[in-house]
C-alpha cells in the first residue's frame, strides 16, 4: 500500500481529472460514498453492540487498530448484514428481480441516529455533502454544519451545497445558528483536507473542540481536521476521529505518531484514482505488509529451506557484542540470530567475559576477541575480529558493546575492511555519531551496511534534538539513509525501514510492551541473521522488523498481556 504525502495527494488528483479524464466530481462523488459506507459499517456495529450489552458505545466493541484484521471482518460482515436485509427476489416470468430493502429493524436503527456533518468550504467540505446526501438517503437524520457561510463554496464543492439546499435537508452555519452536539450520535469531520497548511483558524477552531468535547465518534474525511497530512504531528486544535476514511492513498500523517492515534482506525477506500498510478508517478514509500514484502521486495515470506541444505547453506553470523557489564545484549542478539534460522553464529566477547558466558547458549560459538582483564572491548580487537569476520557472511556490532578509547578507529577499521554486510546498533552507532565530520571521509561499503538506531541515536547521528527527529520521522530516516548509502532502521513505534535508493517502508506490527530493556538487541541478531541467509540489506532490514513485531505480538498472547513480554519471549515467538 503507498503512502503519499500532500503535494503528491495534489499531483495524483490533477492527473486523475487532466490527463485520465475522470471529472472531479466523480472523485467527489465516489468520496462522499466511501465516507457514507463506513459511517453505516459504524451504525450497524453500534446497533448489534446495544442489543448485546446495554450501556456500551461502538468503541466499546471495536478494535481501532486495523492491523488486526478481526474488526474488519466483523465491521465487513456488520455492513453486509445491513446492506442486504431485506433482499427478496419476486418472479417473473423470464426471471428473477432482486430488490434491496431494508428492513424494518435496520431502518428503525439508522433512523434512531443523529449525525451532524461538519462542511468547510474545500473539496474536503463537498466529500462530506455527499456523505450527508448519502446518509439522509439511507434513513439516518443528517444535519449539514457549515463552518462558514456557503456562500463560500466553489466548484464541485458548491454543486453539492445545491443539492442539500434542493433536498432539504437541515443546515446551520456556524456562529450563525445555535448548536448543540449533545444529541449527536456521530459526526463527520469534513472540515479541513490534505491542503491546509498550519494550525486551524476560527471558526474552525472553536468547532473541531466542540466536536472533541461532544463525546459522540467522529469519522474524518481523508485526515482528521488539525493534523500535519505529511508529518502526523498535531495543532492545538484537532479532531480525534474514531475513523478515518482515507481516500485513495494512505497519508503520511496517519501512519506516524502522534498523529496515527487521533487518526483511530484508518480505512483506505478507493475513490477512483487508480492504485498503480502512485508508483508509475514516483511515490517511494510504502506500508510494509506480506504483499508489500513479496511484490515490492521479493521477499519468500514463508521462509522456505532447501530440502538437502546444511548449517553451511544458512550463514554463519559473527556477534561482535557483550560486555562484561552488559553481556546480556551480546547473548540476546546472538541467540536471536540463530532463532531466525542462521546456520551457524559466533558469539565474540572479551576474554575476560569467556568464562561467563560458556553454555549460556550451547548452540552459539565462542570466540575471545579483546585481551585484558576488565572484560571490555580495545582498540587493539579490531585485527581479531577482522580475521574472525573473515570466514563469517554477517558482522554485527555494538549490543552491550561500551564505549572505549580508540573506538572511532576501530569501527573504522571494521567499516572499511570487512567486505560483508555490517549491522549496527547501540554503542556501534554512538561511536559512528562521535566520528562527526571524520566520517565524510569513510570509504563508501561495497556490501551495504544496517543501522538500527532508536530516535535518541538517530539524534546522536544528525546533531539534532530527538524531539525533532520524532517530528518527521520519515524524512529523516530517508534523508540519512540516501546521503550515507545505508539502509536504515528508525526503530519505535510505526517503525521507519529506509533504503539507500530513496523508497522507505512503514511498518505496523508489534505493540507498546515491545518497549522493554533487550527489545533492540533481539532485532539486530534477526537481520543480522536474514543477511546471512542471502537477504540484501533492504529485504533483511524490511522482513526483520517486521518478523520482530510479530513475534512480539505472538509473545504478548503467549503471555496474556503486553506489559508481561521482555525481550527473550520475542526471541522464543520467532
Amino acid at each position: 500500500m503507498d503512502i503519499v504525502t500532500a503535494d503528491e495527494m495534489r499531483q495524483l488528483d490533477r492527473y486523475t481529472i487532466d490527463k485520465l479524464g475522470i471529472p472531479a466530481l466523480t472523485l467527489m462523488e465516489n468520496a462522499g460514498r466511501a465516507v457514507a459506507d463506513e459511517v453505516i459499517k459504524l451504525c450497524a456495529v453500534k446497533s448489534r453492540a446495544s442489543h448485546e450489552n446495554t450501556g456500551g458505545t461502538a468503541r466499546d466493541y471495536v478494535n481501532p487498530i486495523r492491523a488486526a484484521d478481526g474488526a474488519e471482518r466483523f465491521r465487513e460482515q456488520a455492513a453486509e448484514e445491513a446492506i442486504q436485509a431485506g433482499s427478496r427476489e419476486l418472479p417473473y416470468h423470464s426471471g428473477g428481480i432482486r430488490v434491496e430493502l431494508w428492513n424494518d429493524g435496520r431502518r428503525a436503527a439508522l433512523q434512531r441516529e443523529h449525525w451532524y456533518i461538519l462542511v468547510g468550504k474545500g473539496n474536503n467540505g463537498g466529500d462530506g455533502l455527499v456523505a450527508a446526501r448519502r446518509l439522509a438517503d439511507a434513513g439516518l437524520r443528517v444535519t449539514v454544519v457549515y463552518a462558514a457561510s456557503p456562500d463560500t463554496l466553489r466548484g464541485e464543492a458548491a454543486a453539492g451545497r445545491d443539492v442539500i439546499a434542493a433536498l432539504g435537508i437541515p443546515v446551520i452555519v456556524y456562529g450563525r445558528d445555535d448548536l448543540d452536539l449533545r444529541d449527536a450520535t456521530g459526526i463527520v469531520d469534513a472540515l479541513l483536507g490534505t491542503g491546509t497548511q498550519g494550525p486551524p483558524r476560527e471558526p474552525y477552531a472553536s468547532l473541531i473542540r466542540e466536536a472533541n468535547d461532544s463525546g459522540a465518534p467522529i469519522v474524518s474525511v481523508d485526515v482528521p481536521s488539525g493534523l500535519d497530512t505529511d508529518t502526523g504531528s498535531l495543532h492545538e486544535y484537532c479532531i480525534r476521529a474514531y475513523v478515518t476514511v482515507c481516500l485513495a492513498y494512505l497519508k503520511r500523517g496517519l501512519v506516524q505518531y502522534p498523529g496515527a492515534a487521533a487518526a483511530g482506525d484508518v480505512v483506505v477506500r478507493y475513490i477512483g484514482i487508480p492504485p498503480a498510478l502512485a508508483r508509475e508517478c514516483g511515490v517511494q514509500l510504502r506500508l510494509l505488509t506480506r504483499d508489500t514484502l513479496r511484490e515490492a521486495l521479493n521477499v519468500d515470506v514463508s521462509r522456505s529451506r532447501v530440502p538437502d541444505g546444511h548449517k553451511g547453506t544458512y550463514g554463519h553470523v559473527l556477534v561482535a557484542a557483550g560486555s562484561l557489564r552488559m553481556s546480556g545484549a551480546g547473548l540476546l542478539a546472538a541467540r536471536a540470530a540463530l532463532r531466525i534460522g542462521s546456520g551457524l553464529v559466533t558469539w565474540a566477547v572479551p576474554e575476560a567475559l569467556l568464562p561467563h558466558v560458556i553454555g549460556a547458549a550451547p548452540e552459539l560459538i565462542l570466540a575471545a576477541a579483546s585481551t585484558g582483564r576488565d572484560g571490555e572491548w580495545n582498540a587493539d580487537s579490531a585485527d581479531e575480529l577482522l580475521q574472525l569476520a573473515q570466514a563469517r557472511d554477517v558482522l554485527a556490532v555494538g549490543p552491550g558493546l561500551g564505549r572505549f578509547t580508540g573506538d572511532t578507529g576501530w569501527l573504522r577499521c571494521l567499516w572499511e575492511q570487512y567486505e560483508g554486510p555490517l549491522v549496527l546498533d547501540a554503542d556501534a552507532l554512538n561511536i559512528l555519531a562521535s566520528a562527526g565530520p571524520e566520517l565524510d571521509g569513510w570509504k563508501p561499503r561495497g556490501a551495504g551496511a544496517v543501522l538500527t538506531p532508536h530516535p535518541g541515536e538517530m539524534a546522536r547521528l544528525l546533531g539534532i534534538p530527538a524531539a525533532e527527529v520524532q517530528r518527521d520521522r520519515i524524512a529523516y530516516a530517508r534523508q540519512y539513509a540516501r546521503t550515507r548509502g545505508v539502509t536504515l532502521v528508525l526503530k519505535g513505534a510505526r517503525t521507519v525501514i529506509a533504503c539507500p535508493d530513496g523508497s522507505a517502508y512503514v511498518n505496523t506490527t508489534g505493540h507498546a510492551g515491545m518497549a522493554t530493556g533487550g527489545a533492540g538487541d533481539v532485532l539486530t541478531g534477526i537481520i543480522a541473521g536474514l543477511l546471512a541467509q542471502g537477504l540484501n540489506t533492504s529485504q533483511a532490514a524490511a522482513f526483520g522488523v517486521y518478523l520482530h513485531g510479530i513475534a512480539g505480538e505472538m509473545a504478548a498472547r503467549h503471555r496474556q498481556h503486553p506489559a508481561a513480554v521482555v525481550a527473550g519471549d520475542i526471541i522464543e515467538a520467532l
